[in-house]
């Protein structure tokens, strides 16, 4: 077979729209909400207008936009190159449905997802995985889940949730049997307004702050037997916890190498033409070689970058799967990659851009948590080589 790297008309298309949109209606305002530290909810009903929100990337049959995996990396590049922060809230509640997704059974798919799929209003999802005490080592949960008459009672706190506290759905991971470890986990969905969860404290971040993050603290949480996804009124599955947790990070995290690539992308694009611009013994500063070759190197990696990340968006859409961890290849190249093209960035713009009249120095705030959530880049790394060796490491 003979490789294409060319896209359809119709992703063409889409991927335009949502840098039109992305430099009509976020990048305006992005200065702004970073300052603040404050959702952008009138971004985000745009966003929702546009066929550009969360819901783009859901099956059709829930009532989402059914857009196939390499589409939605297309449109989350371009978001993030508008802000990071900005697509972040546009687009995070994609982690719940991606938990739903992978444990649910039709029923809850058809329930949950039809929430985040309604257009009249904005409703968010949020995932509760990460705890206090448990970061990297993921499925250590201390939040438990007790059974009682007609349902469960959940109890512990959640650390770092995107749209913790605001969202419409929470799929928190609970352990229903701390003695069994990873094989007693489960998930869980909790609606908002539910006694039992209320928001702990909001975090100020570096960067992406746009974006909300907050605890989520479980206190007596009472949910029905049914919140449990994957339940069946049978009694006979409970679907796949821990496998499912891993397999919803499997999911995503192309989608965060893709939000990476879109900060490189924006920072080397705006120092290249600020290097043509700026002129230093009598030429433009990207005439002299120690510049020139510094935008060549962000040139290149940002290209490679985004060949494994289209790469992880065709394997999915083929079903292929991460047989040998290229979801993983993706997440750790694009992170370190916006991390270095960032920190180049504002080493061309020089004092410039160390202050806040030009956006590279947002963009670099913005680049280093794509080095740490959704798996760190030592947790990457483990994964593949855990996937290249056939060993556990």
């Amino acid at each position: 077979m003979p490789l294409d790297f060319s896209l359809t008309p119709e992703q063409e298309e889409i991927r335009a729209l949502a840098h039109q949109f992305a430099e009509r209606e976020i990048r305006p305002v992005a200065a702004e909400y970073d300052e603040r530290e404050e959702t952008p909810w009138p971004v985000i009903r745009k966003a929702q207008e546009w066929g550009l929100g969360a819901a783009a990337a859901l099956p059709i049959e829930y009532g989402g936009g059914g857009l196939d995996h390499l589409t939605r990396l297309l449109v989350i590049e371009e978001l993030a190159w508008g802000d990071a922060g900005i697509a972040v809230s546009i687009s995070a509640s994609t982690l719940a449905g991606a938990a739903i997704l992978a444990m649910g059974t039709d029923a809850q798919k058809q329930r949950h997802l039809g929430v985040l799929c309604d257009s009249s209003e904005v409703r968010l999802g949020a995932l509760g995985l990460t705890e206090p005490e448990s970061g990297s080592d993921s499925l250590a949960l201390r939040t438990t889940a007790e059974k009682v008459d007609g349902g469960y009672l959940l109890n512990g706190t959640k650390q770092f949730c995107t749209n913790g506290g605001i969202a419409e759905i929470q799929v928190v991971f609970a352990s229903v049997d701390l003695s069994a470890g990873p094989a007693g986990v489960a998930a869980f969905v909790v609606e908002k307004g539910n006694p039992g969860m209320h928001q702990g404290r909001k975090e100020r971040k570096l960067g992406v702050r746009a974006s909300h993050t907050a605890q989520v603290i479980l206190d007596d949480c009472f949910v029905a037997e049914d919140a449990r996804l994957g339940f069946e009124a049978s009694g006979e599955s409970r679907g796949p916890g821990a496998a499912g947790a891993m397999a919803t990070l499997e999911e995503t995290r192309p989608g965060v190498a893709a939000a990476a690539l879109g900060i490189a992308r924006a920072a080397f694009e705006y120092a290249r033409d600020y290097s043509l611009k700026r002129e230093q013994f009598g030429k433009p500063i990207g005439a002299h070689q120690a510049i020139a070759f510094k935008l060549a190197d962000m040139a290149t990696e940002i290209d490679a970058t985004r060949l494994l990340v289209w790469r992880a968006g065709w394997l999915a859409n083929q079903g292929l799967g991460f047989a040998h961890a290229e979801g993983s290849m993706a997440k750790l190249m694009a992170g370190d990659v916006a991390m270095r093209t960032t920190v180049e960035a504002v080493q061309i713009l020089g004092g410039y851009g160390y202050i806040k009249d030009h956006p590279v120095e947002r963009w670099m705030r913005d680049a280093k948590i794509y080095q740490i959530w959704e798996g760190t880049a030592e947790i990457q790394r483990l994964v593949i080589a855990r996937a290249i060796l056939g060993i556990r490491i």
